[in-house]
């Protein structure tokens, strides 16, 4: 008969481990929660947490690239609304300077029309062939100005005769001797004037008394 071996003093004893598994404590009677199994060795580790932290990243650049391309997309068309305005408003100047080139060719054609008009000599087919010439001038854009009567303005008449009188309240047109005309907001041609300036009248005997 084999006799029991017993450990030598100095043998590792192996760990014995008991795991309760009651659901009722012993010793408190209350119950225990569900204990959760930790994970098998080897068992896969969860990657969502790792992936939600890459998406945001790159979701997160998507975005900076996004609105610095929308910037300079903003940039871009106000550069090219700028450009088209400039070259818009060269361009209707170089037409309104073409247009005013021509016009003031003819002027000297439009002065003899008005002083044969004033003389009494515009008539019949002469007077037809004026009026229409006139005409297609003012639509182009061409406008006579300067009248009797309206305040001297420097920047658009030239005195060539001046006098004073007590019936006028400053300088003021009072003959017109060469009409002048724009074209547009364009000055083709100042208009030459008489001016009046305003003189006080005279005192009377009685009022020197």
């Amino acid at each position: 008969m084999t006799e029991p071996r017993h450990a030598a003093p100095d043998e590792e004893q192996p760990q014995v481990v008991v795991n309760d598994r009651r659901r009722i404590d012993p010793e408190t009677g209350d119950v225990r929660p569900p204990a959760h199994a930790a994970p098998e060795e080897g068992a896969p580790v969860s990657e969502e947490p790792l992936v939600a932290e890459v998406v945001d990243e790159v979701a997160a650049e998507l975005k900076t690239q996004l609105d610095e391309r929308t910037a300079d997309l903003q940039r871009l068309t106000a550069e090219y609304a700028n450009y088209r305005k400039r070259v818009e408003r060269d361009r209707e100047a170089v037409i309104t300077n073409a247009k005013a080139s021509v016009a003031s060719e003819l002027l000297s054609v439009l002065d003899d029309i008005e002083r044969a008009a004033a003389h009494g000599d515009l008539t019949g087919a002469f007077k037809a062939v004026a009026d229409k010439l006139v005409s297609s001038l003012q639509k182009s854009g061409l406008e006579p100005f300067a009248h009797e009567g309206e305040a001297f303005d420097p920047s658009v008449h030239e005195a060539v005769q001046h006098s004073t009188s007590p019936d006028v309240e400053g300088p003021t047109v009072t003959a017109v001797l060469r009409r002048g005309y724009t074209f547009g907001e364009k000055l083709v041609r100042p208009a030459l004037v008489a001016v009046t300036d305003h003189e006080p009248a005279a005192a009377t005997p009685s009022e020197e008394a």
